[in-house]
């Protein structure tokens, strides 16, 4: 078994033995974070605030701790102002229009802002279809995440007691998972491995593994790898079937009383068009009414076939491993009543 590497404090002491340090709090310490929506909620509003607030702040400063983990958080600043306008361009210039022609606006720019919205739900909420059933079959949680401690470098003779927070996932790299945080108290042998141990036994490994991680890694690793390739190729298809039923005729029930004023009794009355919209819409997509051309008939078929076959494919891929230890025992190769010779 190969132990976890733990930090320890390292002191140089003169002469005059000073006070001992006191060993860092788990405040200080890199932590596991259970997977649950509190957690994941918690993370992305961390995240988007950030993105629009402190990290820009740093980068345009040139600030020596601004670092790539920040440059890639603030991704969701392009995203969301492109998505702004993209729906501006289709709604703002309405006001221009003759009534006719600012009412058939209207429809296509209702539509096309539903379309952003929907392409973004959409290809969130379909990475669930790859994240669970591996989760459940495997053992493996792809999207472990853990809170990450960064003491960041001094700017200003008054700064202090500077630390910063970063959210990542245990399976982030694949060369470089975060092995340290799966293993339990390395002064208890009973737990020290638990994490593994379950793995290895949900996997058909075996029960009370003398090294469960050593066995658990690979098949840990090649489920990372399959799920992330499954994951992104059908969360894309998922959010253009998004776009497509946006762009469905149903939607315009709801448009015509739509609002955002929660307050309001109207806002759950269309909060309910809004369901029955969504229904109608999926079912127009997959079976369009008035279509004439074969291609309008079947178009949206092929689309949500693609989409459900690629997660399908993707994640009988995922639990196809093949880096699982061989079973084969040294009597089913070696034939004990006949000669060999050992050189």
């Amino acid at each position: 078994m190969i132990l976890p590497i733990h930090k320890s404090n390292i002191t140089f002491r003169h002469q005059e033995a000073e006070p001992e340090k006191k060993l860092p709090s788990k405040e200080e310490e890199d932590v596991l974070l259970e997977n649950n929506l509190t957690n994941r909620s918690r993370i992305a509003l961390d995240k988007f605030t950030k993105a629009f607030t402190v990290y820009p702040a740093r980068g345009m400063k040139g600030s020596i701790n601004s670092n790539f983990y920040e440059f890639l958080t603030m991704g969701t600043v392009p995203y969301v102002i492109g998505s702004a306008t993209l729906m501006g361009v289709f709604n703002y210039a309405n006001k221009h229009f003759s009534h006719e022609q600012a009412k058939a606006a209207s429809k296509l720019g209702s539509k096309m802002a539903l379309g952003v919205l929907l392409y973004a739900l959409f290809k969130s909420v379909s990475k669930s279809f790859i994240n669970y059933p591996v989760k459940w079959a495997t053992g493996v949680d792809t999207q472990l995440p853990y809170r990450k401690v960064n003491h960041i470098l001094q700017e200003d003779p008054n700064d202090f007691d500077l630390t910063s927070y970063e959210y990542h996932k245990v399976g982030e790299s694949v060369e470089f998972t975060r092995w340290d945080l799966l293993y339990g108290d390395s002064k208890d042998k009973k737990t020290l491995n638990e994490k593994y141990d379950k793995i290895a036994k949900k996997n058909g490994l075996g029960e009370n593994l003398n090294d469960s991680d050593q066995a658990v890694k690979p098949l840990y690793r090649e489920v990372l790898v399959k799920s992330n390739l499954a994951r992104s190729i059908s969360s894309y298809l998922w959010a253009a079937v998004g776009v497509a039923m946006a762009v469905q005729k149903p939607w315009e029930d709801y448009f015509k009383g739509a609002t955002l004023k929660f307050w309001t009794p109207d806002f759950y009355k269309s909060m309910k068009i809004f369901g029955r919209s969504f229904v109608k819409s999926a079912k127009e997509l997959y079976s369009p009414s008035g279509a004439v051309k074969n291609i309008e008939k079947y178009a949206g078929k092929t689309l949500i076939g693609v989409a459900a076959a690629s997660t399908l494919l993707g994640l009988l891929n995922t639990l196809h491993i093949t880096s699982k230890p061989s079973k084969t025992k040294e009597s089913d190769v070696i034939d004990a009543n006949k000669e060999s010779v050992v050189s």
